[in-house]
């Protein structure tokens, strides 16, 4: 006979008496049972002493051992006469003058396994009825409020319904039906689910046509049930009763960064940075990145030209000076974002003479990359824990996928039967490294995501319940190390490059080069097989 100790390891165990409180039941192999080996515990600080009662030496608790106290337990039932005293057991201690032995009940046995899957829910509890369909209310004449109504006081509603049926709103049985069939299509789990349907009762459990739900208001809200609030919002925009009145995207941090400047720098900076945002009938909208960059270079040259009140009084040689000071690719970055604002103010008319005209640079030389050496690529693969850490560091080491083709991979570019992986159009073979990658990842990503319908290979938390792939910082970065993904991406293209004898030819194959691109590395590993000396042992 046996049972299976905290750590899973399998301890014997026997009827015997209890060599710590004497009962008579099952005990370990040391001869104690469960409850004594649990009160001599170390974390249970117990320490050995003479017993105040019964004077053996054992653990003691508060100065008496536990057979003591199981005596006390046994007292205080036969001659407990108030409240208190029935549930303190310390008056009854010191009066301990005999011991009753007793049997030790202490066997955790588990019941026997289920002949039947049990059925969705907590103890058999059947699944809840989906909402019934809906469609949206026939819109009536209503007549416009003379104000703009408050902020919704969302938070103070008490709706339970655990209790009964939602609110008889035609507005909210639409909603509900919208959310259900969203979760439906994007695989949401029952959690989701029904922090969705909460948040929605709140807002729409007296909601009369023709309100509007603002955005600012459901900050609070859907932090209360931890639901995602872009995911409502997505709900109350398809239903068309929503404002946005949330801030622009960048407009706050587009503001802080042009706080110092003087009034005319600030309003065309603003200006020329919402047009690189939003875009124009001219004008493409940018990244946000760009355009991050490129108003953080604009506010740093004003701030080198103080004696320059406006666009149109800076000249030529206050542009040469200010990229005087720079150094490298944050020269020719520099050199782009001011040629880009200038020739913007040059369209608008707000300068007659655009400063960065016929203004070059020479041109920043290739770098010649070194391989990496042997303990820098093992850092990077022990730092590699999880199943997606180490598909992204085999995708990066082998296959030379950048981060943003790792995250925009789908399931459809794995086709592990005829084993091949499609990365950014360029189909490559899976060798067996990949493979158990995949098949390991895949076999978390269905266990961890089942009904997720997100078409991209890796998923988080957050994507599951949409379609976008994750985050830039969701996927391993190796920040810090020697190694990073990008770094390991290079390195696997140079090792291609030294390996084929520096063709072009051979890297446009693999890897899907272009021309120049091709021509770049095999430059690069010719210098390496020319010049041994400069190779990093």
């Amino acid at each position: 006979m046996g049972a299976r100790d905290h750590d899973g390891t399998w301890t014997p165990r026997t009827i015997t008496s209890c060599v710590g409180c004497l009962a008579w039941g099952l005990t370990y192999a040391q001869g104690v049972c469960l409850a004594c080996y649990n009160f001599a515990a170390p974390s249970r600080g117990h320490l050995v002493g003479a017993c105040a009662a019964c004077n053996r030496t054992t653990r003691l608790k508060k100065d008496y051992c536990r057979l003591c106290w199981c005596q006390a337990r046994d007292e205080r039932e036969h001659l407990a006469e108030d409240a208190r005293s029935a549930v303190v057991l310390a008056p009854y201690l010191d009066g301990i003058r005999w011991q009753q032995l007793f049997l030790s009940i202490s066997d955790r046995r588990l019941p026997p396994p289920r002949t039947a899957p049990r059925r969705y829910g907590v103890k058999g509890r059947p699944r809840k009825q989906a909402p019934p369909p809906a469609a949206r209310p026939v819109s009536t004449w209503q007549q416009p409020a003379l104000l703009p109504p408050g902020p919704r006081d969302c938070l103070n509603a008490v709706i339970d319904l655990r209790t009964g049926p939602p609110p008889d709103n035609p507005w909210l049985a639409w909603a509900l039906h919208l959310a259900h069939t969203t979760a439906e299509a994007r695989g949401w789990r029952p959690t989701a689910q029904r922090a969705m349907q909460r948040v929605l009762v709140r807002l729409f459990a007296d909601y009369r046509e023709p309100d509007r739900i603002r955005a600012s208001d459901l900050g609070p809200l859907t932090a209360q049930y931890f639901i995602n609030v872009d995911h409502v919002i997505e709900i109350l925009a398809a239903m068309d009763v929503l404002q946005d009145d949330r801030p622009a995207a960048l407009e706050n941090l587009m503001a802080a960064k042009v706080a110092d400047l003087p009034d005319a720098w600030r309003h065309d900076l603003l200006t020329w940075a919402r047009l690189l945002r939003d875009g124009g009938p001219r004008h493409r909208p940018r990244d946000q990145q760009t355009v991050r960059a490129y108003l953080g270079i604009a506010v740093d040259a004003a701030m080198n030209w103080p004696q320059r009140g406006h666009l149109r009084e800076v000249i030529r040689d206050d542009v040469l000076t200010y990229l005087g000071t720079l150094r490298g690719t944050r020269r020719e970055s520099a050199v782009t974002a001011l040629r880009a604002l200038f020739r913007w103010a040059r369209q608008h008319k707000l300068i007659f003479r655009n400063p960065t005209h016929a203004i070059s640079i020479p041109a920043v030389p290739d770098p010649i990359w070194q391989p990496l050496r042997a303990d820098e690529i093992t850092a990077s693969v022990t730092a590699a824990t999880t199943p997606q850490a180490r598909l992204c560091v085999i995708l990066a080491a082998v296959h030379a996928a950048r981060p943003g083709q790792i995250r925009a991979l789908h399931l459809d570019d794995v086709d592990l039967a005829k084993r091949r992986i499609t990365i950014a159009g360029n189909s490559r073979p899976l060798d067996e490294l990949t493979t158990h990658a995949l098949l390991d990842w895949l076999t978390h990503r269905r266990e961890r995501w089942p009904g997720t319908a997100n078409p991209h290979l890796l998923v988080s938390a957050a994507s599951a319940l949409g379609h976008a792939p994750v985050s830039a910082t969701w996927i391993l970065n190796l920040r810090g190390l020697p190694g990073t993904l990008e770094r390991l991406r290079i390195d696997r293209q140079l090792e291609e490059a030294i390996t084929a004898d520096a063709d072009p030819l051979h890297l446009a194959a693999v890897f899907g080069f272009s021309e120049g691109t091709a021509i770049r590395w095999a430059t690069n590993a010719r210098h390496l097989l020319n010049e041994p000396s400069t190779r990093v042992p």
